[in-house]
């Protein structure tokens, strides 16, 4: 795995894959989904338990010691101080649910949903993450392409200051041809240090979804966007409803909710149940306060049997949670069909922009072309003292102008293909 600290020690690039690798395994958010998922693995992983027996069993034992004096009307008395006793009890019992309505298959299926439901919700989390660190990866690199231009703009600035400054000492133009040409630099190399910052804060950015620290931007990244012109509506829109793990996790809530119905229904039957126990006792003293009490005594006794709790009238608070429970059902449902209509509705939308920015990128490069010939053209004019400083100006604004968009269109292209890849999940490969 690559570690954040090496690149900033050996200033290397950190790949896109590297930065995905890093951020599944210290991202906040798939952390605590997986620490939710496990949560419910692990109530999944004793559901059988629930078909199994109760025993309990409890023990115990006391000591006591006797001090009576007894006066009777006949004249007689009788004295039975320092009996000393002890007791030892001890019980174990068993009950066993034979029948509740289905109710314990119902909540083992439940459970087993709710640990699926865990597991989509996390692969979710996964695309989601995968898809915000890989817009976040190529943002950083628009911006390094951005820096690049400006730094092109900066050096037709300084030749435009050196030609003004010769024009000016030889009287053939003015100085507001330099003092402008000086403006114009500055003013992009202001622009060029707002944008070396703009490239940290977008690093800073990435850290956070890696779950590094924001100041380790000591890395480089990629230079270029690539990008997959090849996408089709026509493939996207037929295995998207199969493979978005947004409407996956939807789907899981509607049978964790059809299963809710089941468990409720249940309470209309009895509870059979199968019950169980023995009883000891033990008494024993060192002697007895007359002669009908003994001195030793013990007793066991083994019972079982079966009791049928039966539903009789609750206030109708069964059929409450029943009509409450096929409520959530259909509430489940509605949503699963807004889940779908908006993963269709975002898939249309994303690819249409996809489309778009497709045909931005080849019409931006053909501009970008010309207009870097024209600024060219332009100051070789402006060098020969048949053009304005107005005329190179405008067109180093125009070339200006053209590296923006053509970085933008590029930029939107990928932020709109790694769109449909999350909408059909595919990021997770």
């Amino acid at each position: 795995m690559c570690s954040i600290g090496a690149l900033k020690a050996q200033q290397q690039i950190l790949t896109l894959e590297q930065a995905i690798d890093v951020a599944l395994k210290n991202n906040y958010n798939i952390r605590l989904a997986r620490n939710s998922a496990e949560l419910s693995a692990n109530d999944y992983a004793y559901a059988n338990f629930a078909f199994f027996p109760r025993v309990n069993a409890s023990a115990g034992t006391t000591w006591s010691r006797t001090a009576t004096k007894q006066e009777f009307v006949n004249g007689t008395s009788r004295d039975t101080s320092g009996i000393k006793s002890n007791n030892l009890s001890g019980n174990v019992t068993l009950g066993w649910t034979l029948f509740d309505g289905l109710k314990m298959f119902a909540t083992r299926n439940k459970l087993e949903s709710i640990r699926d439901y865990g597991e989509l919700v996390v692969k979710d989390q996964v695309q989601n993450t995968i898809a915000t660190v890989i817009t976040g990866y190529y943002n950083i690199v628009q911006q390094k392409q951005q820096l690049k231009a400006l730094a092109e703009q900066m050096s037709i600035s300084e030749e435009r200051v050196k030609l003004s400054d010769a024009k000016f000492s030889t009287g053939l133009a003015p100085k507001t041809d330099l003092l402008q040409s000086k403006v114009d630099l500055n003013a992009q190399k202001a622009l060029y240090i707002r944008q070396i910052t703009v490239i940290e804060q977008s690093k800073a950015l990435l850290n956070q979804l890696m779950a590094v620290p924001s100041g380790a931007t000591g890395y480089e990244v990629v230079d270029s966007i690539p990008l997959d012109t090849g996408l089709s509506y026509a493939a996207l829109q037929q295995n998207v409803m199969n493979n978005n793990t947004a409407v996956k996790v939807q789907q899981q809530n509607v049978n964790i909710s059809a299963l809710t119905i089941k468990e409720r229904q249940a309470d209309y039957f009895p509870v059979i149940s199968f019950n169980s126990g023995y009883n000891y006792t033990r008494n024993h003293s060192n002697a007895a306060s007359n002669a009908f009490s003994p001195k030793f005594s013990r007793n066991g006794v083994l019972s079982y049997g079966l009791t049928a709790a039966i539903p009789i009238f609750n206030g109708f608070n069964v059929k409450r949670q029943v009509q409450n429970a096929k409520l959530d059902f259909d509430y489940q449902n509605i949503t699963l069909d807004n889940v779908k209509s908006q993963v269709d509705l975002s898939l249309n939308n994303a690819f249409k922009d996809y489309e778009y920015y497709k045909k931005a990128v080849e019409l931006e490069e053909e501009t970008n072309e010309l207009a870097r010939e024209n600024a060219m053209v332009a100051l070789e004019r402006f060098k020969q003292g048949v053009s304005t400083l107005l005329e190179v100006k405008i067109a180093q604004q125009s070339l200006e102008d053209s590296y923006y968009r053509l970085i933008q269109a590029r930029y939107n292209t990928k932020v709109a293909e790694t769109e449909l890849g999350r909408l059909n999940g595919v990021l997770l490969k």
